[in-house]
């Protein structure tokens, strides 16, 4: 493929030819590898909840003082009874503190002051956010409902609106991208907030988005009997990849590109959420043209119908094209095997009858007067 093809192919003036399905066990053993990585870091190291799922004191305050270290503010902690406090210094003048809950502490005014005159600064200007432990519950089981009952409509509605074994395959898409989405969190060590939460939710719907689009054109393409006798149902489902192809990967960069200026620019709260966005719209969009289609194929290839299919269409492509030298000379075999029958049919029925000569008459005898 040439440059000035590549240019025509991504702005959808041709139709490109890739063999996705055929190559799907390279796709598989991508996402098994990804699957496999993120569900080390899930149980190795864990997700980083935030203390809106576990409960607990967030403390935070500008640092107005340059020499004060992480070590300092351990120490100034510990002397309130909390030696395992989790402290950081972000970008050099921002001091955030995880700890137990400070409900029913009578230490609290005391910790405060401490911090503050240690920051240089005001005891106005530290923001203590207290959550208990039923609070986090709470949030848990909702957000674990939440996902289970978007999973249970989405499948509904696929089924519904095209046919089971298609709401099978998105199925598998979307845990392949909660799964992945998930585990790379847990590797870099994100902190898991309701943000985050949200972002997952909308990359489902983003993803169910891109794989609906897929599933309307290899449903229309498979209406055609004719299309489906001559390609298969691989056939046509690669087919349809390659014209949405580009469609999936143009949506897709449209919605990664605003997500990745907040990535780089928003503010801590939006970069949790906008780094859950940009994994999970990159999954999913791989995962709808990879996994969502190929595993349809895989189903739809138990189907008696579409077996039948297939048999015949390797038969007549083996007797049309036969693609290899053994088959050609096979093919020459019998046509020289048919000529010489029909010769020796010829030749068993005795020997040709010459035609008959037409006879010339006589010239007519003129009569004596």
């Amino acid at each position: 493929m040439n440059w000035h093809h590549a240019v025509e192919t991504y702005r959808g003036h041709t139709i490109p030819h890739f063999k996705l399905v055929e190559h799907r066990r390279w796709w598989f053993t991508f996402s098994g590898v990804l699957i496999v990585l993120s569900l080390v870091g899930l149980f190795w190291r864990g997700l980083n909840y935030s203390i809106d799922f576990e409960g607990g004191a967030q403390i935070a305050y500008p640092l107005q003082v340059q020499d004060v270290t992480v070590a300092d503010i351990v120490d100034t902690m510990a002397q309130f009874g909390r030696p395992d406090a989790e402290v950081q210094i972000v970008n050099g003048d921002q001091v955030s503190i995880r700890t137990a809950s400070l409900t029913g502490d009578t230490q609290t005014e005391g910790l405060g002051d401490a911090l503050a005159k240690q920051a240089g600064i005001a005891r106005t200007d530290i923001s203590i956010q207290d959550i208990g432990p039923t609070w986090g519950a709470e949030i848990s089981r909702k957000a674990f409902t939440g996902l289970i009952a978007v999973l249970a409509a989405i499948a509904l509605y696929i089924a519904f609106r095209f046919e089971a074994k298609m709401a099978i395959g998105a199925m598998i898409a979307l845990v392949h991208d909660v799964v992945i989405t998930a585990g790379i969190y847990a590797l870099v060590g994100r902190e898991v907030t309701p943000e985050t939460v949200i972002a997952i939710l909308t990359i489902l719907g983003y993803s169910l988005y891109d794989t609906v689009v897929i599933y309307d054109k290899i449903k229309e393409n498979t209406e055609s009997s004719a299309l489906v006798s001559r390609l298969g149902y691989t056939g046509v489902v690669d087919l349809s990849l390659n014209q949405v192809l580009m469609r999936s990967v143009n949506t897709s960069l449209v919605v990664l590109l605003p997500i990745l200026s907040l990535l780089l620019f928003g503010g801590a709260t939006l970069k949790d959420f906008a780094f859950a966005m940009f994994v999970g719209v990159a999954i999913g969009a791989y995962s709808s043209i990879f996994i969502a289609a190929p595993v349809l194929t895989i189903l739809k290839g138990r189907d008696p119908r579409y077996r039948q299919l297939e048999a015949r269409r390797a038969v007549r492509e083996g007797a049309s094209a036969p693609g290899t030298a053994d088959a050609a000379a096979g093919t020459s075999a019998v046509a020289a095997d048919a000529a010489a029958s029909r010769a020796t049919a010829r030749q068993s029925s005795g020997p040709a009858r010459p035609r008959s000569k037409s006879k010339k008459r006589p010239p007519a005898k003129r009569k004596r007067r």
